[in-house]
């Protein structure tokens, strides 16, 4: 069920508000005029994103939140209510990363992004549900990363994390249709590599600059992919076309699309300048708003994106051909 009013009665809450996809999600519902709740742990930075929201044309409040605090989450959710009198959509998106080998990554950190991206979704769903109900129905948006459905070396938490939040997603969404909730929608964005500051901001373990594998797309094209979900809800939707692509190799093809994405994501996720280790903003929290990472260039990658699965599409369908060959053997 979409939202109950258009998006200029509407109003929002959106974690990890404060830079990359939260950030341009913000603006792009404030240009359509909906009142915005900015939850994200600095305050400084949340302020300059409402300045600009407001510029736009929206409403915007500013509440700093440690999505880990399911208390702190609650007391966001309250001030939303008091403010704008209700809450008609609520955006899962606060996200932060460990990169580096599994047994390397420590275990505080490693615990730290589960609590961020996991439990951080799981405690802004438990205090968005009955908000939204009493609203008479809404929306509720988990961004999850295409690494939700398929699987990169060096992100072993983030990669969990993202993986749990499809799970609950799905399983919250059955438990409100089979209880008669059906009121609420609960979508999962799942987009492919953007350019948000992510992993200049991750905490780095491998010894090596961290940049993106491309192609890298802007964050407005996941915030456009969020409010169509907001105005249209499914269960889930891709950002940008490359995710779409490797989602469909995974699912036809598991074991090889794994050793591609494995193979192409080690040759492109490191740069050239070595770096010491560093814990990133796992525990402290960014100083300014910055809507991108500045990695356009990395665009241009595509076309060795396009290489890399497009081998796997072969790969996939001289298997298919060779089981079915072997198949109608077997069947004469």
């Amino acid at each position: 069920m979409p939202l109950t009013r258009s998006l200029a009665d509407a109003s929002v809450v959106l974690t990890g508000a404060s830079s990359g996809i939260g950030t341009a999600t913000a603006y792009a519902l404030a240009r359509r005029g909906t009142a915005v709740v900015l939850a994200a742990r600095s305050e400084a930075a949340l302020e300059e994103v409402a300045v600009r929201c407001r510029e736009l044309g929206g409403r915007a409040l500013v509440v700093p939140t440690d999505v880990t605090d399911p208390a702190a989450v609650e007391r966001l959710a309250a001030r939303a209510v008091a403010e704008f009198g209700r809450i008609d959509g609520w955006v899962n998106n606060a996200a932060v990363g460990a990169v580096g080998l599994f047994d390397e990554i420590p275990v505080e950190e490693f615990r730290r992004v589960l609590e961020v991206n996991l439990l951080g979704a799981a405690y802004g769903t438990r205090a968005a549900l009955p908000h939204l109900s009493a609203a008479g129905g809404g929306v509720l948006v988990n961004n999850a990363s295409v690494l939700a459905e398929v699987a990169m070396p060096y992100q072993s938490a983030y990669n969990a994390a993202k993986h749990g939040i499809r799970g609950l997603a799905d399983t919250v969404r059955q438990e409100l249709r089979v209880t008669g909730r059906g009121d609420i929608s609960i979508c999962t964005v799942l987009p492919a590599t953007i350019d948000t500051p992510f992993f200049r901001h991750a905490a780095n373990h491998s010894g090596r600059e961290l940049v993106p594998p491309p192609p890298v797309y802007p964050p407005e094209v996941v915030a456009e992919t969020i409010v169509r979900l907001l105005r249209r809800p499914r269960r889930e939707a891709y950002a940008g076309g490359a995710a779409r692509l490797i989602g469909l190799q995974w699912r036809l093809a598991p074991a090889l699309a794994e050793r591609v994405l494995g193979w192409y994501a080690h040759r492109t996720q490191f740069g050239p300048a070595a770096r010491p280790e560093s814990t990133g903003n796992v525990f402290q929290a960014d100083a300014a708003a910055r809507r991108e990472g500045g990695w356009h260039g990395r665009r241009r990658h595509l076309v060795r994106m396009t290489a890399a699965f497009g081998l796997a599409a072969a790969g996939t369908a001289v298997g298919t051909v060779a089981a079915m060959t072997r198949r109608a053997r077997t069947d004469r």
